[in-house]
C-alpha cells in the first residue's frame, strides 16, 4: 500500500498543476492557469518528485519536458481527475434524487439508428436513472470501457472486445448510396468489388465502416478511390447527393436521413456488410442501473 504521506501528495490540486505543466510546457504558464505564483508550482513539483522518488520533468531552455515517469503520471493523473469530477457530478445528482447514473459510449451507427427510441423507452420506466451518452468510434468505445471512462459501450461486432463482456444489441446491414443517375443505381444489389471503379466518400478514418471498406478493397487487391473523408453519415449522404462519390452507410441510417434526398440505396451482398452491434462492459462490474439498462437494450435483440 502507498504511504499516507505519498497519498496526500497525489491530491487533486497537485495533479491539476502537474497536468497544467505538461500541457503548457512551462511553470509560468501553469502558474498563470492556476492563479498562483510560479515558485509555488515549482515547490509542488519538487515535493511530488521527492515523495515519488522519481524525476517527472526536466528543465530545458524552451520549457519543461516530461520524463518517462512523468508520462506515466500524466496518464493516471488525467484519469484520476476525470474520476474525481465524475464523483462530484454523480453525487450532486444523487442529492437531487437520481438513484443511478450510467456512463455510456456508443458508436454513431447505434446512436443514429437505435438508441434514441430505446433510451426513451427505458427512461420512461426508470425515471430515477440518468444516462450520460458520448459518441466514440468503435475502437474508442472498447478502449474507453477498458479504461473505466464508461461503464457500458456499444460498438461494431467487428472490433475485438478483448477481455470485456460482450452481448448482442442489434444487427444492421450496409448499403451503397448514390444519385439515381449513377451508372450503378439500377442494380438490385452489389458486390463490393463491383463498386471499385468509382469514387468514394469515406467516413472518418477511425470508423469501423471505413475500416471494413478499406480492408475489403485491400483484400481484393484494388485501390479505394477515396475523394474525401467526412465526419458523419449526414455528410456522407450530402456528398453523395452532390455527386462526389459513393457512400457506404447502414440501411437504417439511410431510411432515417437519406430517404428524402433523392438517393438510391443498393444492398451490399458481401458477408461483412451484415453487421452486429454489441454491448461491452467490464466483467462483473456493472452497477444495478447499468444491469437494468443492458437488460432493456437486449430484450429485443435482433
Amino acid at each position: 500500500m502507498l504511504a499516507p504521506t505519498l497519498l496526500r501528495r497525489l491530491d487533486p490540486t497537485t495533479l491539476r498543476l502537474f497536468v497544467a505543466m505538461c500541457e503548457d510546457g512551462t511553470l509560468t504558464q501553469a502558474a498563470r492557469r492556476a492563479a498562483i505564483a510560479p515558485s509555488a508550482v515549482s515547490k509542488r513539483l519538487v515535493e511530488l518528485e521527492q515523495s515519488l522518488g522519481v524525476q517527472l520533468m526536466t528543465r530545458q531552455a524552451r520549457g519543461m519536458v516530461m520524463t518517462p515517469a512523468g508520462e506515466t503520471l500524466l496518464h493516471h493523473a488525467r484519469r484520476m481527475l476525470h474520476d474525481v469530477e465524475q464523483i462530484v457530478v454523480e453525487l450532486a445528482e444523487h442529492a437531487k434524487g437520481v438513484r443511478g447514473i450510467v456512463r455510456m459510449f456508443a458508436n454513431l451507427s447505434a446512436i443514429v439508428q437505435f438508441l434514441p427510441e430505446d433510451l426513451r423507452a427505458f427512461l420512461a420506466r426508470q425515471e430515477a436513472i440518468k444516462i450520460s451518452l458520448e459518441e466514440r468510434p468503435s475502437g474508442g468505445v472498447v478502449a474507453g470501457v477498458e479504461a473505466g471512462l464508461a461503464e457500458l459501450g456499444i460498438c461494431s461486432g467487428s472490433i475485438p472486445a478483448r477481455d470485456l463482456t460482450s452481448v448482442l444489441y442489434r444487427r444492421d446491414s450496409l448499403v451503397v448510396v448514390m444519385r439515381h443517375d449513377h451508372p450503378l443505381a439500377d442494380r438490385p444489389a452489389l458486390a463490393f468489388r463491383d463498386t471499385l471503379d468509382h469514387d468514394f466518400v469515406g467516413l472518418h478514418a477511425e470508423s469501423s465502416i471505413y475500416a471494413s471498406v478499406r480492408g475489403e478493397a485491400q483484400s481484393i487487391g484494388r485501390p479505394l478511390r477515396l475523394r474525401v473523408h467526412v465526419p458523419g453519415f449526414d455528410a456522407v449522404l450530402r456528398m453523395a447527393q452532390a455527386d462526389m462519390g459513393l457512400g457506404v452507410v447502414p440501411l437504417g441510417v439511410f431510411a432515417l436521413l437519406g430517404s428524402a434526398m433523392d438517393l438510391a440505396a443498393i444492398p451490399l451482398t458481401d458477408p461483412w456488410a451484415q453487421r452486429e452491434l454489441r454491448i461491452v462492459s467490464r466483467p462483473g462490474e456493472r452497477s444495478p442501473a447499468a444491469s437494468l439498462l443492458v437488460a432493456s437494450l437486449t430484450a429485443d435483440a435482433v
